[in-house]
């Protein structure tokens, strides 16, 4: 295990903690493509199936931020460790479940894994040089979505060549590597923070979000207007109330809320919420429509898993490219600008796939264009939370700003799947105006997104900044060095 004596170079650090979150990136997506077989398999609706996504999503929501301040207490070494291993025993779950119940409880342990990112932001401030911090946040960042792309792709060759179950044995092994890795080269951490975990808020975070994503889910069946909808929702929102209410009085809140309310964090905050809603749904229910048989259902194109995650590869490669890019697009037109065309951009891919889907081109097109939007505002939404709060604070704001918008994700799938079955054909499939109501919809959320990226305060390239200026840097990207730094507050 490196210690303070003997620490691993920062290089090495980053690719253990780069491959723990490529771990618990491919778990959220692996399953995507894959929803219509589990269904078969553990003889279940398209509509609960959806579950074994939300459920992870939401689970991880709620770990997040709890995972995320117990390794501030105790180290973050320790805590990224015992994430690791629930993720690997969520997954052996998993792979052995019978039934869905199992699957959903499965799934729930491996929200765990949600803790794998405020921790992976901790270590990179608490081991990096200053200059390399928001860089390698941006990229782990950015791979979550990158590495969520890429589980799509590798689903369908993975169920040919073995079964489903190894979408889940696969991650296991991988996760147990670096778990191993963790232990052996992530030094212990320098920096501990006192407090205790703040179990009522805990508690009410985890309430109001169960009882908000239920109702919309079942939406479709329930009613829109009934009773246990409008009921669900109304509760949804008092607990929410005594949520914030709680981590307000807490001495020691899971979410600080003074900070939450700083512009340059609750404008990110809420850019994130709703790139989240439209990725995760976009990237859960685009698989089930190409893999609609067109016979039966009058759309769709009988797409095998396989096919199914090729044509969301484009999504993936230039999510990538502009990831990488993502430093020098800051420099030359601000983080606010990225934000804002990131949601511009996505919401024109969307559009195209709602209103133009009768052809397998329009789909790569359309997955190509929404990945270069993400890509552009999940880079520059991590880097502008790194820089808008102290250094002691980034861990807690880069976590949140993940958090939320696995949050968003949780809500657009759940409300995705209300749409989406809300009628259904003789045969049991989804008409296709389910589909086009819902993409359009997720179009909506996307240009909202670019409409939330002009409340982003604005943004100019500054010099270097030295250690003292760190917990001023209002705003800002730090690329190659430099501080693109705030115009005004």
């Amino acid at each position: 295990m490196a210690t303070a004596d003997r620490r691993a170079h920062y290089q090495v650090t980053f690719t253990v903690l780069a491959l723990a979150t490529a771990s618990y990136a491919l778990l959220q997506s692996l399953v995507m493509p894959v929803l219509p077989t589990i269904a078969t398999e553990l003889h279940t609706s398209q509509t609960n199936v959806t579950w074994v996504m939300t459920a992870y999503l939401l689970s991880a929501s709620i770990f997040t931020p709890i995972m995320g301040r117990v390794g501030d207490m105790i180290g973050k070494e320790k805590v990224l460790v015992a994430t690791l291993v629930g993720l690997v025993i969520g997954s052996v779950l998993a792979a052995l479940a019978p039934n869905l119940s199992v699957m959903i409880v499965a799934r729930c342990i491996q929200g765990v894994g949600g803790g794998v990112l405020p921790l992976a932001f901790g270590i990179i401030r608490d081991e990096f040089p200053r200059e390399k911090v928001t860089g390698a946040v941006g990229i782990i960042a950015a791979l979550v979505a990158v590495g969520g792309g890429l589980g799509i792709v590798l689903a369908g060759p993975i169920v040919n060549a073995l079964s489903w179950h190894w979408l889940f044995w696969i991650p296991m092994i991988v996760t147990t590597i670096t778990a191993i890795l963790t232990v052996i080269y992530i030094p212990e951490s320098p920096v501990r923070t006192r407090g205790r975990i703040s179990w009522l808020p805990a508690i009410l975070l985890a309430a109001w979000l169960v009882v908000f994503l239920v109702p919309l889910s079942e939406a479709s069946s329930w009613g829109w207007g009934s009773f246990r909808v409008i009921g669900l929702i109304v509760l949804a929102v008092i607990l929410a109330a005594l949520w914030v209410l709680a981590e307000t009085k807490s001495a020691s809140p899971l979410i600080d809320m003074t900070m939450m309310r700083k512009k340059a964090v609750w404008t990110n905050n809420f850019a994130a919420f709703l790139i989240g809603f439209g990725m995760y749904a976009y990237m859960a229910f685009l698989p089930e429509f190409v893999q609609t048989p067109h016979g039966a259902a009058g759309y769709g194109f009988d797409a095998s898993i396989t096919r199914s995650g090729l044509m969301l590869l484009p999504n993936t490669i230039t999510m990538f490219v502009v990831s990488m890019m993502a430093g020098r697009l800051a420099i030359r037109f601000g983080g606010r600008a990225m934000v804002i065309a990131g949601g511009v951009v996505s919401a024109v891919g969307m559009g195209m796939i709602a209103l133009a889907h009768s052809s397998q081109w329009e789909m790569y097109v359309g997955t190509g264009i929404i990945g270069i939007g993400i890509g552009l505002a999940f880079s520059a939404m991590s880097g502008l939370i790194v820089a808008a709060v102290p250094a002691e604070q980034v861990g807690v704001a880069s976590g949140m700003n993940a958090n939320i918008r696995t949050i968003g994700g949780s809500v657009g799938s759940a409300i995705m799947a209300s749409v989406v079955t809300a009628k259904a054909t003789s045969a049991g499939l989804p008409f296709e105006s389910g589909y086009t109501h819902g993409f359009l919809m997720l179009t909506v959320g996307f240009a909202v997104a670019a409409l939330a990226g002009i409340l982003i305060p604005s943004l100019k390239i500054g010099a270097s900044v030295s250690d003292h200026d760190t917990p001023h840097a209002e705003l800002g990207l730090v690329a190659g060095g430099t501080l693109v730094g705030d115009e005004s507050e």
